[in-house]
């Protein structure tokens, strides 16, 4: 699919991988629409891009509703809302809420499955924007906890778990309408959330990755999501954006 003046739909958009797909993906010419819980800092990366800012609870059906509304057509988007959470099952003050594993569940699975089934509605009604029939292209976010949890990411690396085992049937069923339904399972990544941690930990984590010994630029995401969306042969697949990361 070519990129240029195709309106693009992105979760989470504010900051992080969000944010960076969104500069990312301007840079060739779409119309970026910015989706976040923090609707001031989504205008703020929009006002960079030109973009349109809403602000969104993904995990509601009538917040996403209302957004869809409001767009004529949508032909990409990108699910990157998400939570990080960790907590041992048992623990310290013994088991892990059951709560806090609903809510991580909610935002991260849920919340995407939402994005997803409404955005595929609306796409599957549009007219096909190339000779092989294609509508829409959408692209979650999952993690390379999903396949390597670590202590206290049960919960975590359950949700990611979750849009990775979607990816290949939402492709089957939505190949009719020809959407394409891909995922990316970023590995450690120079993000807001890691900004918090000391440049020593930064270092240790840098330390585990084979090639390039850094952390991930977020740039790195958006740039595979432009591939993604450019290359219509990839479908059904879980992609790793780590550095040869694994986790121990």
């Amino acid at each position: 699919m070519n990129i240029n003046n195709k309106t693009i739909l992105i979760t989470g958009a504010a900051s992080g991988l969000g944010a960076a797909t969104a500069r990312e993906l301007s840079k060739c010419g779409a119309k970026i629409i910015l989706l976040d819980r923090n609707a001031e800092a989504a205008k703020q990366v929009a006002a960079e891009i030109n973009g349109v800012a809403f602000e969104c609870d993904v995990t509601a059906e009538t917040s996403v509703k209302n957004v869809l509304s409001q767009c004529n057509e949508i032909h990409a988007t990108i699910n990157c809302a998400g939570i990080v959470y960790g907590a041992r099952i048992v623990g310290k003050n013994g088991a892990m809420p059951l709560d806090d594993f609903s809510r991580v569940l909610q935002i991260n699975l849920i919340g995407t499955f939402n994005v997803m089934r409404l955005v595929a509605e609306k796409m599957s009604a549009q007219n096909p924007v190339n000779d092989i029939g294609e509508r829409g292209v959408i692209i979650n976010t999952a993690s390379v906890a999903a396949f390597e949890g670590q202590l206290g990411q049960v919960a975590y690396s359950a949700s990611k778990g979750g849009i990775v085992a979607m990816t290949l049937p939402a492709a089957r069923e939505l190949s009719k309408f020809g959407i394409r339904v891909m995922t990316i399972a970023p590995g450690v990544m120079q993000t807001p959330m890691m900004a918090g941690m000391t440049a020593e930990i930064q270092e240790s984590l840098a330390a585990d990755i084979p090639f390039p010994k850094k952390l991930g630029d977020p740039k790195h995401f958006g740039e595979l999501c432009v591939h993604i969306i450019e290359n219509s042969y990839l479908n059904g697949e879980t992609i790793r954006l780590d550095g040869a990361l694994r986790l121990k």
